[in-house]
This record gives structure tokens, C-alpha cells and sequence, in this order.
């Protein structure tokens, strides 16, 4: 693997690089100790947003950005992967390679919307000139149900409207009640603001702006919106987004960029703007967590994935080729006038026999977990509970509703300056239900039944088959373990 990668080796073209690279890097890959077991990861390299969740020809189309070479920013493609339960996922390959003028420098994200019999695939062609300054075209690109990829010759949106810079993208293309087409495009302002901008059309190449998205500030939110999406849950709408440079003082966060939620009751068209609007929150309370995608599906629930990396996280599994994966897939509901996500009723059926663990005492360690496997826990107890999984200590203390997460004991460090420890609350005096869905290096942490949410990567130095859970009250906390099949996605 190559050990520094230089601007002109991450953006040299896919043809140049030889079979046998990937060859030797998929062996050292696929030798990772922390390769996962039902998590969507890359083959070889880096993988980053999804994009293009959707539903097609009879199958779940999930696609993610990609950087085939080497774990690092390069020259990015879209991989596709598909299935018909939104659990075993196929990788059906590279659908769209960066080889035209318009994406000469990566095929960045964007969305999918079936029309007929061929879905659309909408998404930002990165081009830098010779001086390297960026231009950002938002183009297309037809899948038909053979696989077959054909990209439109032209851009449907060339240039970013007038006050606004080149850092345009991530369109989000959906339906209007009127049968035309309406784009949710991420952009910054010349005065370096973020805002969501909408574009209109009554088909795909006649999209035009229409102005901002109003979602209660009218300064926009920090120096760049990232993947827009507004979606339909309940009844409600949810606006997911990616603020970067947010102001701590507008939403309280500590990862090096934000994935946020603004939950609203209905959004006005004619206007532009989500009624009734909360303040931002975000939408994990974990460590790595970004870029998250929504759609409504046609069995009508609204299905979200999200990318578990940051940008410059320089994670422990870079050191053997290859970074990142896709969380589970959730399903969105609006409860409590707030968001929750939990995985989809069909990761159920990953689960292996029920194994029940007698909490007798205060302080109860358990051996040969595995390390994949979910825990359900459910806690009456009014004194703390903490539970240690695989060295990531989480404590739930039900009095206060506070919950601590602390990653700094869970093998190899990393991204500490942006702190491993987490806190968050629940509602306090209440029972605390929590199902942690633990894979090799990875959990997904969800608390009565996705109020909250807290996903954690975490790189153990040895095996972590080892769960313990410490109370003062062991009659009120009850736990069963589900071992969880081994998909083995990507990595055969």
C-alpha cells in the first residue's frame, strides 16, 4: 500500500492504475482484524456518503462514494449495492466512474428517483482546472434494469446561481405534488454561509432556482451545507443535514463536522419554508456519524443510512487499506415531537438463539460474546448502570437522564482532539431500554427504541468478547445477547 499519496496519485484515472495493485491491496484488506461482519464496507480503499437510496427494479439500490486505492480522498466513483431486504447486500460494482468532462475529478454525491423503467441517478461532477479551483456541475445519468449506466452528454445546472460560490452539491432530486421535479442542492454563499437551495422544473432539464429553503435562520448555517435531504416522516417533514462551521452557540456538538436534524410540521412551497421549524439537534449523538441519506420508500416507511466516518478522522483501519462503512438501515418515525430511527424490522432476522444473562450481583462479567452480536438491555433501576462492551464504557443514570459514552479505553485511539466522551440525555426517573448492535469495530447504540441514538467506532487491540455490566440494583436490569450472522459484505 502506498504510504503517501500525493494530489496527483489520488486523482490519477482508474485506467492507469494496474490489476495487480488492487489484487494485493484486497489481500492485505481482507487480513484487517477489524473487518465487519454485517456492516456495508469497502472491498479495498475508502469509502465515504451513500448515495442513491432508493428502490428499483424490484431491489433496494444502495450506492456509496468510493476510493478504490487506497483509504484517502481521491478520485471518487459511485459502487453500487443492492438487495431484496435491505440486510444482504449485493455489490453489483462501480456504476459511475469519474470519465467525463463534466466529473473529471470525482463523482461526488447525490440521489436516485425511479422514472419508468430506469432510475435517475442525479449527483455533483467535481472538475478542478489548471490552477485547481473547483467547478461543481450537477449532472445525471440513467441506470436501466440491466445494470447498464448511460450519463447524460450535458448538465442539467452548470453554474451555481448568482451569490453563490463553486462549493455546490448533493442534489437531492424528488417529486412534486404537480408531477414535475424539485432539487435540494447543499451551497455556500460568496459571503462563505451555508444554505440549502431548491431548483424546480416540470422535468429534469428544465430545473430552475427558485431561492433558499427557509428553515428558521436566515444567516444559514455555518460555512457550508452539506447533503440536504427533507423528507416525510409521519406526517412531518425532517430536514437532515450537514452544516460545517456551525456555531456551537446555534447547536451543541463535538465531532469535527455535524449531521443535524430540523423537525418541522409541514413545509410551504409557494414560500420556501418549513413551518413551525425546531432548532437544530443532532441527529447521532456518537462520534461518526455524517452524510446522512433519507428517502420514502414505496411500502411507505422512511428508510435513513448513514456514513459511520469523518472527514479526517485518520481511523486505525486506514493502516490496512481500507476506511469506513454504512451504518444499518433505519426507519425514521416522529414521536414526542421529536425524530427517532431504529433499525428496520428485518434485521431481525439476523439474529441467532436468545441467550439470556443472569445479572446475580454488581458486578457481572460475561465471556465469549463474539464480536457481533446485539445486546437488549432493559433497566428499572434508579442507580447508575454501566456497561462495558468491548472497552467502550457506557453508563446510563436514570435519576438525572444523563448518559456518558467514553470510547478512550476501547483499544487503539484515535481523533482525540475532538474528545472520547460523549454525553447526551434521556428523559429522566423513566426506564431505559437499550439495544446495541456491536460488530468487530463498530456499534450502533439505540436507546428506547431510537430517542437517541449514539454510534461508535472503536479499533480493539485483542478479540472483544467480553460484556460487563455493573449496578447496584441487579433485580432491575435485564439483558439478553443475540448473536448476529455473518454476512461478511465486501470482503470475499
Amino acid at each position: 500500500m502506498i504510504d503517501e499519496w500525493t494530489t496527483e496519485l489520488r486523482y490519477r484515472p482508474y485506467r492507469d492504475w494496474p490489476a495487480k495493485y488492487l489484487v494485493n491491496l484486497r489481500n492485505q484488506v481482507q487480513a484487517s482484524p477489524w473487518r465487519l461482519h454485517y456492516h456495508i464496507q469497502p472491498t479495498t480503499g475508502l469509502l465515504n456518503d451513500p448515495n442513491g437510496f432508493s428502490f428499483f427494479n424490484g431491489r433496494w439500490q444502495l450506492f456509496y462514494q468510493a476510493y478504490p486505492f487506497g483509504p484517502v480522498h481521491g478520485l471518487k466513483s459511485w459502487v453500487r449495492m443492492s438487495s431484496t431486504d435491505l440486510i444482504h447486500w449485493h455489490n453489483d460494482g462501480e456504476a459511475l466512474i469519474p470519465d467525463t468532462p463534466y466529473d473529471a475529478q470525482g463523482a461526488f454525491s447525490g440521489s436516485a428517483l425511479p422514472m419508468d423503467d430506469k432510475l435517475f441517478l442525479m449527483y455533483t461532477g467535481n472538475v478542478r482546472d489548471h490552477e485547481w479551483h473547483r467547478h461543481s456541475y450537477q449532472v445525471g445519468a440513467w441506470l436501466d434494469t440491466a445494470g447498464k449506466v448511460t450519463k447524460l452528454p450535458e448538465p442539467l445546472i452548470s453554474t451555481p446561481p448568482t451569490g453563490f460560490t463553486n462549493e455546490f452539491r448533493d442534489p437531492q432530486i424528488t417529486r412534486t405534488t404537480e408531477g414535475g421535479y424539485r432539487v435540494l442542492i447543499g451551497g455556500q454563499s460568496d459571503q462563505k454561509q451555508g444554505f440549502p437551495l431548491i431548483y424546480e422544473g416540470p422535468s429534469i432539464d428544465t430545473l430552475r432556482f427558485k431561492g433558499i429553503l427557509h428553515t428558521g435562520r436566515d444567516a444559514g448555517y455555518g460555512f457550508m451545507v452539506e447533503c440536504p435531504n427533507l423528507v416525510s416522516v409521519d406526517g412531518h417533514q425532517a430536514f437532515i443535514f450537514c452544516p460545517q462551521g456551525l456555531n456551537q452557540g446555534i447547536a451543541a456538538y463535538q465531532n469535527i463536522f455535524p449531521n443535524m436534524v430540523i423537525t418541522a410540521d409541514d413545509v410551504n412551497w409557494d414560500t420556501r419554508t418549513l413551518i413551525n421549524p425546531t432548532t437544530p439537534v443532532n441527529l447521532d449523538e456518537g462520534f461518526d456519524v455524517y452524510a446522512s441519506q433519507a428517502f420514502v420508500a414505496p411500502d411507505g416507511r422512511t428508510l435513513l443510512n448513514s456514513w459511520i466516518g469523518l472527514p479526517g478522522a485518520d481511523a486505525p483501519d486506514t493502516k490496512d487499506g481500507w476506511a469506513n462503512c454504512l451504518s444499518l438501515v433505519k426507519e425514521l418515525h416522529y414521536r414526542d415531537g421529536q425524530l427517532y430511527q431504529y433499525p428496520v424490522a428485518e434485521t431481525k432476522s439476523l439474529r441467532g438463539e436468545a441467550r439470556p444473562l443472569t445479572i446475580a450481583g454488581n458486578d457481572e462479567t460475561f465471556i465469549g460474546t463474539g464480536d457481533h452480536y446485539e445486546l437488549a438491555l432493559h433497566s428499572d433501576s434508579q442507580v447508575p448502570v454501566t456497561l462495558t462492551i468491548a472497552g467502550v464504557k457506557v453508563t446510563i443514570d436514570q435519576t438525572s437522564g444523563t448518559v456518558i459514552v467514553d470510547r478512550s479505553h476501547a483499544g487503539v485511539p484515535f481523533a482525540e482532539k475532538y474528545g472520547t466522551t460523549r454525553r447526551f440525555s434521556l428523559p429522566a426517573g423513566q426506564p431505559v431500554l437499550l439495544n446495541a448492535f456491536v460488530d468487530t469495530s463498530v456499534m450502533e447504540l439505540y436507546f428506547n427504541h431510537g430517542q437517541k441514538v449514539c454510534t461508535v467506532r472503536f479499533f480493539p487491540k485483542t478479540p472483544a468478547d467480553l460484556l460487563r455490566i455493573e449496578t447496584s440494583a441487579p433485580n432491575a436490569v435485564h439483558a439478553t445477547l443475540y448473536p448476529l450472522t455473518a454476512l461478511n459484505i465486501n470482503n470475499n
